[in-house]
C-alpha cells in the first residue's frame, strides 16, 4: 500500500518535471551555443542525473535528444549569423564580439587544424572546453558553406550531448539523492571548462 503511495505521488510529480524540464533545457542549451557564456555542458550532465532517478524509461533519451539538437541549432544560427555579419557593418561588429573570445593562438590553431582535417575537426572542437569557437571562427574565415558546416555539426553535438550525459549519469549513479548528483556534475564539468584558461595561464610565463 505505501508502495502504491509512493508511486502515485512520484509519477505526477515526474510528469511535472518533464513538462518543465524539457523545454527549459532546450530554450538553455539553444541561448547557451548563440552566446557562449553559458555553461551547456553542465546544463545536459544535471539533466541527465534527473533523468537518471526518473522511473520514465526514455527519460536518459530525451535528454540527449533535446540537448543534441538544442546545441546543433544554436551552433548553426550562430554560424548563420557569423556569415551575414562578414558582409554586414553592424554584423562585423558583432562578429568582433565574438572573435574577442578566441584567442589568437587557439584561432591561429583551429584554422591549422581545419586545414589538415576538414570538419572533421568540429568534432573535436565540441569536445574540448573553449573549443567551439576557434573553430567556428576559422570555418567562417574559410568561407565554409553552411550545408558543410551543418553537415560536420551534426556529429559533434551528437558526440558532445552523449559525453556530457554520461558524467551526469556518472554522478546519478554515485549518489543516491538527484541534487547531490546535480552538484557533482556541474563541479565536475566546471572544473573540466577550466582546464583550458589554467594551462593557458601556466605556459604564459614559460612560453615569455
Amino acid at each position: 500500500m505505501i508502495s502504491l503511495a509512493a508511486a502515485s505521488t512520484t509519477l505526477p510529480l515526474e510528469s511535472t518535471q518533464q513538462a518543465i524540464g524539457y523545454p527549459s533545457l532546450f530554450l538553455l542549451v539553444l541561448v547557451g551555443a548563440l552566446v557562449p557564456v553559458v555553461p551547456t555542458g553542465a546544463l545536459v550532465s544535471s539533466a541527465a542525473v534527473v533523468a537518471f532517478h526518473q522511473t520514465a524509461p526514455f527519460a536518459l533519451a530525451l535528454v540527449f535528444v533535446v540537448g543534441a539538437l538544442a546545441a546543433f541549432l544554436g551552433d548553426v544560427a550562430l554560424y548563420w549569423l557569423g556569415r551575414r555579419g562578414m558582409r554586414s557593418r553592424s554584423g562585423s561588429r558583432w562578429l568582433a564580439r565574438i572573435r574577442d573570445r578566441a584567442p589568437e593562438d587557439r584561432l591561429a590553431q583551429a584554422q591549422q587544424k581545419l586545414d589538415d582535417h576538414g570538419v572533421a575537426v568540429l568534432t573535436l572542437s565540441r569536445l574540448l572546453p573553449a573549443g567551439r569557437v576557434p573553430v567556428m571562427l576559422a570555418c567562417l574565415m574559410a568561407r565554409m558553406p553552411l550545408r558543410d558546416f551543418a553537415r560536420g555539426d551534426a556529429p559533434a553535438c551528437l558526440a558532445w550531448a552523449a559525453t556530457y550525459q554520461l558524467i551526469g549519469i556518472l554522478g546519478g549513479s554515485l549518489f543516491p539523492k538527484p541534487w547531490e548528483g546535480v552538484v557533482a556534475a556541474v563541479v565536475l564539468t566546471l572544473a573540466v571548462s577550466s582546464v583550458p584558461g589554467v594551462w593557458r595561464r601556466m605556459r604564459g610565463p614559460a612560453a615569455s
